[in-house]
């Protein structure tokens, strides 16, 4: 394994480009791939491409506060006390990897926004804590818990599933979470993959010369930065005095706890997307205590979402050459003819991570794939929540092979991407098994 984690290592970072340039090469195959497969010109491939190319901005926001709430979310000062606290219980290197990979894929079934950073966060205080840790492979560690994400409560797909006017409602319905989250083989799956993931990390740690141990002037930089922040003075006026009020905090998070009571009390147990940003969104403000600590971290989080706001538009450009030259019947027409009803959600699972090279978002694959999976699984018999969590899990999977959702976790770790891919890899390999097994027999 870790031969394995050292080649690979090396393989990403010489072929694997940004995942804005996969945007763009994909952009331009689609289009290439209507000219020469269907019979629209290119004039009318360019108003495809542009007419679609904005569609999809309600759901590119949507997608953004699911990163920005649970980062907020993760570093309020009660989290960051937390962490602290169960970074104690690792005496040992050892300990410190099982417990890192444990705690952030339990905190991505929570919220993948929230478990990203927490999982980064956790993994600096354990590495500050056990002398003799490697800190690449912890964070690298907390980046493996990631695979649990999109059967969590915040996985993009399901959740975009279940919310009315999401981009598929048309030609799949209102898809519910009793049909997708709430299933046996979807809790098969996250069983299988929380004992898994910690006794593969064990398995991958560094040992003996290997082991690379934290810079300790990392944190000293950070120390010092924080101690200049806390004390900065402040002019006390009617704008400090607003913008630090825990009264208005408390008043707005009321408001917002109070609609959700509400919500559910009328509709049940009815989750999508807005109701889990709300509630992301007003407990990390009533964490933070105040409006401008809040604000403070939202600024923060927001550079996580560049991805997101750049490359949705070529999603929905994509989405609209696929939709209106016919190229997505065709897609649907294809994969119809390779598979049977019983085969039918692996090759999706398999389709869903190739794809996820060139659209690493769990949200985008609803909008690129969504368009000739969820036919092709109709017209087969397919149960259409085990497609969409085919898609969902191939997207979670490929992650392991494609850095893009590592970034923040890198960015807080202070590393670069060749300093975690390999272990990524070589779990991806592992856990490709409990994917193919939970969708194939569950």
């Amino acid at each position: 394994m870790k031969a394995l984690s050292r080649f690979f290592s090396t393989l990403v970072q010489k072929y694997l480009p940004d995942p804005f340039v996969f945007a763009l090469i994909l952009t331009i195959i689609l289009f290439a791939s209507g000219l020469i497969f269907t019979d629209h010109g290119p004039i009318e491939m360019v108003q495809f491409w542009g007419s679609g190319f904005w569609n999809l901005l309600a759901f590119a926001m949507q997608m953004a506060l699911v990163l920005v709430t649970g980062h907020a979310l993760a570093s309020s000062p009660l989290v960051s006390r937390s962490l602290t606290r169960l970074a104690g219980i690792a005496k040992t290197p050892v300990q410190g990897v099982i417990l890192v990979t444990l705690g952030s894929a339990i905190a991505c079934l929570i919220n993948w926004g929230f478990g990203l950073i927490v999982g980064a966060l956790f993994a600096k205080e354990v590495a500050k804590r056990v002398p003799g840790s490697d800190y690449r492979f912890l964070i690298a560690c907390a980046y493996i818990g990631f695979l649990t994400w999109h059967g969590g409560l915040s996985g993009s797909v399901p959740l975009t599933a279940a919310t009315p006017g999401n981009p598929m409602e048309k030609s799949a319905g209102l898809i519910p979470l009793t049909d997708t989250i709430f299933t046996g083989y979807n809790l098969f799956i996250t069983i299988a993959l929380l004992i898994a993931l910690p006794i593969m990390t064990r398995l991958m740690m560094p040992t003996g010369k290997e082991v690379v141990e934290i810079d300790p002037h990392l944190f000293a930089k950070e120390e010092v930065a924080a101690t200049a922040e806390v004390s900065a003075p402040s002019e006390r006026t009617f704008a400090t005095i607003m913008e630090n009020s825990r009264i208005l905090t408390v008043i707005i998070c009321a408001l917002g706890f109070s609609y959700l009571i509400y919500y559910f009390a009328n509709k049940g147990f009815k989750v999508d997307i807005n109701t889990v940003n709300l509630l992301f969104f007003i407990t990390g403000l009533l964490l933070h205590g105040t409006p401008l600590s809040y604000m403070k971290a939202v600024g923060n989080a927001a550079k996580g979402t560049a991805g997101i706001l750049i490359q949705f538009p070529f999603y929905a450009g994509i989405q609209g050459m696929m939709e209106q030259s016919g190229l997505g019947g065709m897609m649907t027409n294809a994969f119809i003819s390779i598979s049977t009803p019983e085969t039918f959600p692996f090759l999706a699972f398999l389709s869903s991570g190739f794809v996820n090279f060139f659209v690493p978002s769990g949200g985008g694959h609803w909008v690129v794939q969504g368009p000739f999976i969820m036919p092709a699984a109709q017209q087969l018999g397919v149960d259409s929540g085990i497609a969409a969590m085919a898609i969902a899990y191939g997207e979670a999977w490929m992650n392991m092979a494609q850095p893009f959702w590592a970034l923040p976790a890198l960015a807080i770790a202070g590393l670069g991407v060749r300093d975690i891919m390999g272990y990524c890899v070589t779990t991806l390999l592992v856990s490709g098994i409990i994917f193919a097994v939970g969708l194939s027999f569950f």
